[in-house]
């Protein structure tokens, strides 16, 4: 099969499809080492079946799509959202494949250890600590032992964390409209509302994927709620805070904390209030595939591709139904 690397941003790809990814992928087809962009449609060969792409896929339209790639089949992205660029590919018949789920295993790592930590009170002692010069050791935080967790939403992400929080002690609640009674059972969570799920737990993750439908979705209302010493953490997307309600929440109730792997906009603006609280931790979008990880969804891609051309049953591919609720 005649396949390309189709990328805008060449060192992401560089990055992402390690050196030996890319020697088992020109052991399975007719790959080169060119990476094409948008600017180089015209000199894509006309046989191309297969794209292997990553962060900076082009949007190709329709038409563009017959124009230069008249003879594709399919696309293997080593990344996580296929959004941007997914449904002019569905619609011209075009196979989509994703390494969202390799993706989801960084965040649901880094989940786990913030989860674990702000049980233990971890982050505001840590910062009493060091302003009181030796702060006595607050009973206020209850440890990892029948606490309730709260986790918004369980697709790819919200589902690994419920697995990793199996092997802990933890009462675990999920609010997924989506979430079939016997998806819950399996992974031995309990559904709840979402009101209820603030209410109940002593740390609240969200993993909403990022659509219409849930833009602007956690607001004062819903921190309001939230329990003594109790901690939000969001490695979701920025956009589903209303940001100026849980500022007001943590300038009114020290006790809360805030971890905040995204906000709206990334990174936040120089004069937010973020920056200032002292119960608002943040980092830089992290809490994704970075380093060595990345190279996990490129090994995902070749793995996936390996079935697709033996024509046995994959595992990522994407179709235009999942696209409603994925991120």
């Amino acid at each position: 099969m005649k396949a390309i690397f189709l990328c805008n941003r060449e060192s992401d790809l560089r990055r992402v499809y390690h050196a030996d990814t890319v020697a088992r992928l020109q052991s399975l087809c007719e790959l080169d080492d060119r990476i094409y962009a948008s600017a180089d449609l015209a000199e894509i060969p006309a046989d191309t079946e297969i794209v292997f792409s990553t962060w900076g896929m082009p949007c190709l339209t329709e038409a563009q799509i017959r124009a230069y790639l008249p003879r594709l089949q399919a696309v293997f992205y080593a990344a996580g959202s296929v959004q941007a660029f997914a449904r002019p590919l569905l619609a011209s018949g075009v196979r989509v494949f994703s390494a969202w789920q390799a993706n989801a295993v960084p965040v649901a790592e880094y989940t786990l250890a913030q989860i674990l930590l702000a049980n233990k009170g971890f982050f505001a002692q840590a910062r009493d600590m060091k302003a009181q010069r030796g702060a006595p050791r607050s009973t206020s935080y209850l440890g990892n032992y029948r606490q309730c967790v709260g986790l918004i939403g369980c697709g790819s992400i919200g589902s690994l964390v419920a697995k990793a929080l199996q092997q802990y002690d933890l009462d675990v609640y999920v609010y997924d409209p989506y979430l079939s009674d016997e998806r819950a059972s399996a992974l031995g969570v309990m559904r709840c509302s979402l009101d209820e799920l603030f209410e109940r737990c002593s740390v609240v993750s969200n993993h909403l994927p990022n659509n219409a439908g849930t833009r602007g979705m956690l607001t004062y209302a819903q921190f309001s709620k939230m329990r003594p010493y109790a901690t939000f953490l969001n490695t979701g997307r920025g956009a589903q805070v209303v940001e100026d309600d849980l500022v007001r929440i943590l300038s009114e109730r020290p006790d809360l904390t805030a971890i905040l792997d995204v906000t709206d906009p990334e990174p936040s603006p120089a004069d937010h209030a973020f920056y200032t609280l002292q119960n608002c931790i943040l980092t830089p979008h992290i809490a994704g595939s970075i380093g060595n990880e990345v190279w996990r969804m490129s090994a995902y891609m070749a793995d996936e591709f390996a079935r697709y051309q033996k024509g046995a049953p994959t595992q990522y591919e994407v179709t235009e139904g999942m696209l409603a609720t994925m991120a």
